[in-house]
């Protein structure tokens, strides 16, 4: 699941602020009762939902949809690049493929995935929450339907922040450095920041306005030495500083959560259901942990986020493309929607739709959060820049002292070289 949600985290917490508002009607017609029957087979991730979610969707659309059955075929995560793009390739392919959100581009270039781009505004378009509805936009057409989401929030220890005497959570990148201060004393670590967690450097370059990487004409340059960029790295140095993270691994390696759960960690960078881990771990930290969205530059707008999470596909050599957008509208819908965010606890697709997970104080920062997500950049070759590692050791090579500026010229480079690779 590393391409959706950052990390092999299953089921995610997170809720919202936000009140529901109108939708889009759903379609209740029956397109296929006066046709010939029709099977439409649908490729949905493993551990994306429950069997009851699932169940109670097909139950509820081939009763509103007679004469269409749906063949749900649940997919596991090793090998299903390949196996997608194979898919795509071929006469016999899937009606609709659930994917992450970063992969779209990629899967878009085989000219494999049909354009839906017409579909956008039926689907309520201009609700999507933006980080999520962008990677499926690729040269201005939509070939991914955004499906749900996730990112990453601040969990802190509320023991140690009382113990500081820590009364609120900062609300700025100014106010979040004084009060890491101040917890980072008497042998807590203000916060536990990896050095190779290259997600959160990328929502503070986007918080500069700045980026990972940029289109120009039909060309993609690397853009880690802009000086919006220079001064995302510089804001990541003074954060990690404050803490006892590795410079040169992530959070994986040592999990964080386990890290955490020693009780001397203040603070760390996760997305929500990382907290599960950490009780998991330490069970006498179970109801001591708190959630807030993390900072931005200032008070009215919270810091960048990566928005990880899944789109929805059709393949052109789908037998049956008007039906399958039928299964994409209802799974893009309110109905689904509503029902997969409150047994699932993902961010849904719609601003509109956040409400449904108040309650919740890691959800309620997630969704916070998520009104300012982003995506990496939208190229077909970007999977190949995390496979390399490119951003991780850059951070690295900065962290242990080389020059940022020289650091950053020679890391878009390699961007640049690896963006423009025919394949």
């Amino acid at each position: 699941m590393t391409s959706r949600f950052l990390t092999a985290t299953a089921v995610l917490a997170l809720a919202a602020g936000l009140t529901a508002c109108g939708s889009t009607p759903e379609s209740t017609t029956t397109p296929n009762a006066a046709a010939d029957p029709v099977k439409l087979t649908v490729w949905v991730m493993r551990d994306s939902f429950t069997d009851g979610v699932i169940s109670r969707f097909k139950t509820g659309f081939e009763a509103s949809h007679q004469g269409t059955t749906l063949d749900i075929q649940i997919q596991e995560w090793d090998g299903i690049g390949q196996k997608v793009t194979s898919a795509l390739a071929s006469n016999d392919a899937p009606d609709v493929i659930e994917v992450g959100n970063t992969q779209v581009a990629e899967y878009a270039a085989s000219g494999g995935v049909k354009d839906l781009t017409d579909k956008v505004a039926e689907l309520g378009g201009t609700d999507w929450i933006p980080g999520l509805a962008e990677p499926g936009k690729i040269d201005g057409r939509q070939y991914g339907i955004p499906w749900y989401a996730a990112n990453r929030v601040v969990i802190y220890n509320k023991d140690l922040f009382e113990k500081a005497g820590v009364t609120a959570a900062p609300k700025t990148r100014d106010e979040w450095i004084e009060v890491t201060t101040k917890l980072n004393k008497g042998g807590t670590q203000g916060i536990y920041l990896p050095g190779q967690n290259w997600y959160t450097l990328a929502g503070f370059i986007w918080d500069e306005g700045g980026d990972l990487a940029v289109k120009e004409g039909d060309q993609w340059k690397g853009a880690l030495d802009t000086p919006q960029a220079i001064a995302g790295i510089g804001f990541y140095q003074r954060l990690q500083a404050l803490g006892e993270g590795p410079r040169d691994s992530d959070e994986a390696k040592p999990p964080q959560a386990d890290v955490f759960a020693k009780g001397d960690v203040a603070q760390l960078i996760s997305s929500p259901g990382g907290a599960t881990a950490i009780e998991k771990a330490n069970p006498e930290l179970a109801g001591k942990l708190g959630f807030f969205p993390i900072p931005g530059k200032t008070a009215d707008k919270p810091g960048a986020v990566f928005t990880g999470g899944s789109d929805l596909i059709i393949p052109e050599a789908s037998r049956n493309p008007d039906a399958a957008y039928e299964v994409i509208k209802a799974l893009a819908g309110e109905k689904f929607q509503l029902d997969m965010a409150k047994e699932m606890s993902y961010v849904p697709n719609k601003a509109s739709f956040a409400g449904v997970l108040s309650g919740s104080e890691g959800a309620a920062a997630m969704a916070i959060g998520a009104t300012n997500g982003h995506a990496t950049p939208n190229s077909a070759n970007w999977a190949a820049v995390e496979a390399k590692n490119v951003i991780k050791e850059y951070l690295t090579k900065v962290l242990t002292g080389g020059d940022a500026a020289a650091e950053s010229t020679a890391a878009s480079q390699v961007i640049t070289d690896i963006l423009n690779t025919k394949s």
